[in-house]
């Protein structure tokens, strides 16, 4: 193969870096300089760099100093890339929605496209989302196949985000070339320069052929993603590096060649982690291994309805990111991040962390909330700094009386409906990837034909009963404000005290939900979190958005001895995405 990029491409559309700023603007960081900053035998790196001039570019480009690395290694079939930028203090406002690498593959030789162990299959092309060959469905990123250049694929969906994943997960994807058994791979050993922390979902690869390095954007987080560069405020950030890596199958693995290369993509990772941070780059702004800190400790929970007993925060999420308040690190958008998972006894290392300032923060799947230590953390080179034991404690303001699903940060445990025959998208068949198929808004219509959703304490199980998205009603060609209803007993009623709703969300979307006691048609709800979201996690098929956790209060005389329901109204209904995903609900009684 000459060539893995589209040669019919002109040579700033094959592979590129590309920022999107203020007005929707694309710029593709042209530069006006390269030099060669190391050249041995045993790799080259070049520098391409331009410097952002108010007098000729503003407006034009966007107000950034540039400089992107190349690294070429012996031995290693690919190519490192990495990119600094930078704003000084005079530079003009910017808003930066996205940045990212992207690369357009030789459309007549990959054609098969592997994302994880369970995503791999043969993509549909380029022209096959042409007008001609496709219906596009409910926006024009999701397109119903009907007369592909491949007949196999006739009457599947595609959509680029089906094919997303959370940063923690997002480490290799890419494509292989049937014809010469060749794979092409995208691989990020490390997510220290990714906005959002572990969990934010971004784009991976999808039909062009198209391959993304993702390091900045606002997917299924919305406006809330903190990319708002101002005047005064210097910046500077390394993107990278990440690889671009190239492997072919031998003769003896022909039979089984796409297996094996993605077996070797995965290896390559392996390596390419065990060697971060690199220390082979010459930019002074990347930091090698010695040039960087440490932190460990270990993480208790101590929740308040088991008698203030200490718990090991078991595979605990935990990280180092900007100082801020807790759980800021959703929305943090300019700074590093650094994360790790806790062992079984709550212990944790976080390692190779950048010189700077942090906070560290933390959740526990289990309980609600997040975690934030009061304490600004410096790392300098070198120094290992032991936080000691930390306890968590999560918000609780009395015993629980019931709850409905884990708290998990998703909507996972609930009801996924099976996707309507006519929009189905083969590599989702995997239950673990059951949400991301296409139209699963429009099944609460027909499932809840007669009435909206009614959960009784006690009697109806979350996971078949409790649809995943509290999604507005379809009623011919409008939508309708749904309202759920959760029933449950109280045998006493403490009249004088006061009674606590947890409502964990997992998602929002220009939604708002309204909660009444006993009485679906008081004028005034009993609360409302007014219009909250952005991250159109529903059509963009993810199983959680952004988390919010919501603590009400309740007075006990809003409360009846025997039956009660509580009534949970999501009004906005404009169109179908307008929608919350609950994370999980508790309610508790009274403080003993």
């Amino acid at each position: 193969m000459l060539n893995v990029l589209e040669t019919r491409n002109n040579n700033n559309n094959k592979g590129y870096w590309d920022i999107v700023w203020d007005n929707e603007a694309y710029d593709k960081l042209a530069t006006q300089h390269v030099k060669i900053i190391t050249e041995t035998d045993e790799l080259v790196e070049l520098s391409f760099t331009k410097m952002w001039d108010i007098t000729k570019d503003h407006g034009s480009s966007v107000p950034l100093n540039v400089d992107k690395r190349y690294i070429v290694r012996r031995g290693v079939p690919g190519l490192y890339m990495y990119g600094i930028l930078e704003r000084q203090e005079d530079f003009p406002d910017a808003h930066m929605y996205q940045i990212r690498i992207a690369f357009k593959l030789n459309e007549d030789k990959f054609h098969f496209m592997a994302v994880s162990d369970t995503k791999q299959r043969i993509m549909p092309s380029q022209e096959d989302r042409d007008e001609s060959r496709c219906q596009v469905l409910a926006f024009k990123e999701a397109v119903l196949l009907t007369n592909p250049t491949n007949p196999q694929l006739k009457g599947e969906v595609d959509d680029k985000y089906q094919y997303s994943t959370e940063n923690k997960d997002n480490k290799v994807h890419g494509w292989i070339s049937d014809d010469d058994a060749v794979g092409f791979w995208v691989i990020t050993p490390s997510n220290e320069f990714r906005t959002g922390g572990p969990h934010k979902q971004d784009l991976t690869s999808h039909v062009g052929p198209t391959a993304l390095s993702m390091f900045v954007s606002t997917h299924y987080t919305g406006t809330e993603m903190d990319v708002l560069y101002k005047k005064g405020e210097t910046w500077k950030k390394v993107l990278g590096p990440v690889c671009m890596y190239l492997n072919s199958a031998s003769w003896d693995e022909a039979r089984h060649y796409r297996k094996a290369l993605w077996n070797d993509a995965n290896r390559q990772l392996r390596e390419e982690i065990q060697s971060w941070p690199y220390n082979f780059t010459a930019s002074e702004d990347f930091p090698h291994a010695q040039q960087r800190g440490e932190v460990n400790g270990q993480l208790l929970v101590r929740d308040q309805s088991l008698d203030k007993q200490l718990m090991q925060a078991k595979s605990a999420f935990v990280g180092l990111a900007a100082p801020a308040y807790a759980g800021s690190w959703q929305t943090e958008g300019k700074g590093y991040q650094f994360w790790t998972q806790t062992d079984n006894t709550g212990r944790f290392t976080i390692k190779n962390v950048r010189p700077g300032e942090y906070n560290f923060y933390a959740w526990v799947y289990g309980f609600i909330g997040n975690y934030k230590l009061n304490l600004k953390i410096t790392i300098q080179p070198g120094n290992k700094i032991n936080l000691g034991t930390l306890i968590y404690d999560p918000p609780r303001n009395g015993p629980t009386l019931w709850e409905i699903g884990i708290p998990d940060r998703t909507a996972a445990e609930f009801f996924i409906p099976e996707p309507n025959p006519t929009f189905v998208n083969s590599i989702l068949n995997h239950d673990a990837d059951k949400f991301r198929q296409y139209g699963l808004w429009d099944r609460y219509s027909d499932i809840y034909r007669d009435g909206d959703l009614v959960f009784t304490v006690g009697v109806s199980n979350y996971s078949k009963d409790w649809f995943f998205a509290h999604v507005p009603r379809l009623i011919g060609n409008e939508t309708r404000a749904t309202t759920w209803q959760i029933k449950y007993e109280l045998q006493e009623v403490n009249k004088a005290g006061n009674y606590t709703l947890q409502l964990a969300l997992a998602a929002a979307s220009y939604a708002e939900v309204q909660v009444r006691i006993n009485n679906p048609d008081a004028n005034l709800p009993h609360f409302t979190t007014e219009r909250i979201g952005y991250d159109n996690a529903v059509p963009r098929h993810g199983i959680h958005g952004l988390y919010r956790l919501y603590s009400i209060n309740v007075p006990g005389n809003g409360f009846q001895r025997g039956n009660n329901t509580i009534f949970l109204t999501q009004t906005r209904c404009h169109d179908s995405f307008e929608a919350v995903m609950y994370d999980y609900i508790r309610f508790e009684g009274p403080a003993v």
